[in-house]
């Protein structure tokens, strides 16, 4: 009798935990929302469409097409999203036109535009970059600073992501009662209001 006791309150002290965890992250659930970062890659995926036109019309202009973004959330920096990128680049200046592609390695800060409901990523800028054919690695580096102001504006104007009130309840709840975003390693997280 005492086995079968001592196996009934253990098993009632799982089915109490399981329950109380259980609870305790559907009331998490109900106090933020999390978004990973395979979904701000998708989303990137998705949504990126910079096909731009940088530098000195007539003397070293290049049309450069940014693809394969990927990002890195808080990991190498607090509170900042790296991203890895790859991008064509055509190349017309006095000595002709070229073609090269570029390695890009970028960093930026994520905001929460409330009234929008989507997070943009600011203040972006080119911390790495490397270009193959190597020839062109000093072209690139005078392209840089307009590549920069290009991406700053590109990005300061189109969302990384923006949360749908139609597809889960948990991102409806973000849209509706968000106070801001906080990064964390390989997320971003959305507290709600009271």
């Amino acid at each position: 009798m005492g086995n079968t006791l001592r196996n009934a309150m253990k098993k009632f002290f799982f089915a109490a935990a399981l329950i109380v965890s259980g609870l305790l992250v559907g009331c998490n659930q109900l106090t933020q929302y999390t978004i990973s970062e395979q979904e701000i890659n998708q989303a990137l995926e998705k949504r990126n469409n910079f096909s731009k036109d940088i530098g000195l019309p007539g003397i070293a202009d290049a049309h450069i097409v940014l693809t394969h973004l990927a990002s890195q959330i808080g990991r190498e920096e607090p509170n900042k999203v790296t991203l890895t990128g790859d991008a064509r680049l055509d190349m017309n200046s006095l000595f002709g036109s070229q073609k090269a592609t570029m390695k890009l390695k970028l960093k930026a800060l994520p905001v929460f535009n409330k009234e929008k409901g989507a997070i943009y990523l600011q203040e972006m800028e080119v911390v790495d970059a490397t270009v193959t054919p190597e020839k062109m690695q000093s072209v690139l580096q005078t392209l840089i600073p307009y590549l920069n102001q290009s991406l700053r504006n590109y990005f300061n104007q189109q969302p990384a992501y923006v949360l749908r009130e139609d597809s889960s309840r948990g991102e409806a709840l973000a849209k509706k009662f968000a106070k801001g975003i906080e990064v964390k390693p390989g997320e971003i997280v959305i507290p709600f209001t009271n």
